[in-house]
């Protein structure tokens, strides 16, 4: 594993292990990932699972402080302008005393404000080591920063080699917010893992097409959450720190560029 710093100071490593649709056998799924030695678990409300999530990490026998946990904030709270509420549901679900990185799961524009004032007094209390956003474009982002108050720690963004985000990922860097990629495969619903480009450079370095999209990530300074369900697939997306990919194989991932999305788009959500 290796590890981003955040703009608060907190360590967040890199792989982590994404929970979304995990809802039967969620805890048995998570054991078996932080035995493999995973160190980061990213869940939300909204995939009805935090129970499940934080039964394993306090059965897991893994001091507290060694893993790195995210939850979110849904949208339905935000509107609802029961933010604080929502974050104490969610621990109690989770039944820890705190989370890691706390994150808005959606941009909803008209509620920037309220919302975060109350991420950062969850911040402020110490309930949440780190607050962030998910799903923000440019502007989403700008809206939060002109509040004048905290930058957001993290940008969880959909980001896989068919929609790459390199303008956004090049704002972020720019202001010191760490990205996350969901559905670094392009969640099993393209022909991504088949790509002849793909399939070549993995040949080349003698690792999987799954493995190669991992380390793009890393490199253009990504943390990638990869979901899996399957022990050796979970141990496979922790070996991607004994190979580099060249500036070759970066320019044929690169041009696979087509932005294609496979989740919803930001602006669909945000009405």
């Amino acid at each position: 594993m290796s590890c981003v710093t955040l703009n608060t100071g907190a360590q967040m490593p890199c792989p982590g292990l994404g929970v979304y649709r995990m809802v039967q056998g969620t805890a048995e799924f998570v054991a078996t990932a932080l035995k493999a030695g995973y160190r980061h678990i990213d869940t939300a409300a909204y995939y009805q699972n935090e129970q499940d999530v934080g039964r394993a990490v306090r059965e897991s026998g893994i001091p507290r402080s060694e893993i790195f946990l995210t939850t979110k904030l849904w949208n339905d709270d935000q509107r609802q302008g029961v933010q604080r509420q929502a974050f104490e549901r969610s621990m109690e679900r989770l039944g820890l005393d705190y989370v890691d990185l706390y994150l808005v799961h959606w941009p909803l524009p008209d509620r920037t404000a309220e919302t975060w004032r109350a991420m950062e007094e969850i911040f402020s209390l110490g309930r949440a080591r780190a607050i962030g956003v998910s799903n923000y474009r440019i502007r989403d982002l700008e809206r939060v920063i002109a509040l004048g108050g905290t930058v957001p720690a993290v940008n969880q963004i959909e980001c896989h080699p068919y929609l790459p985000q390199s303008e956004l990922i090049a704002y972020c860097a720019e202001k010191g917010i760490a990205v996350q990629a969901w559905a670094p495969f392009s969640a099993g619903k393209t022909d991504l893992l088949k790509e002849p480009a793909l399939l070549r450079i993995a040949g080349k370095h003698g690792v999987s097409p799954a493995q190669v999209i991992l380390r793009w990530n890393l490199q253009r300074g990504v943390t990638p959450l990869p979901k899996s369900q399957n022990p050796a697939r979970q141990r496979e997306n922790l070996q991607i720190f004994d190979f580099s990919l060249d500036d070759a194989d970066m320019r044929a991932i690169a041009a696979l560029d087509c932005g294609r999305r496979t989740g919803p788009d930001p602006d669909s959500i945000g009405q």
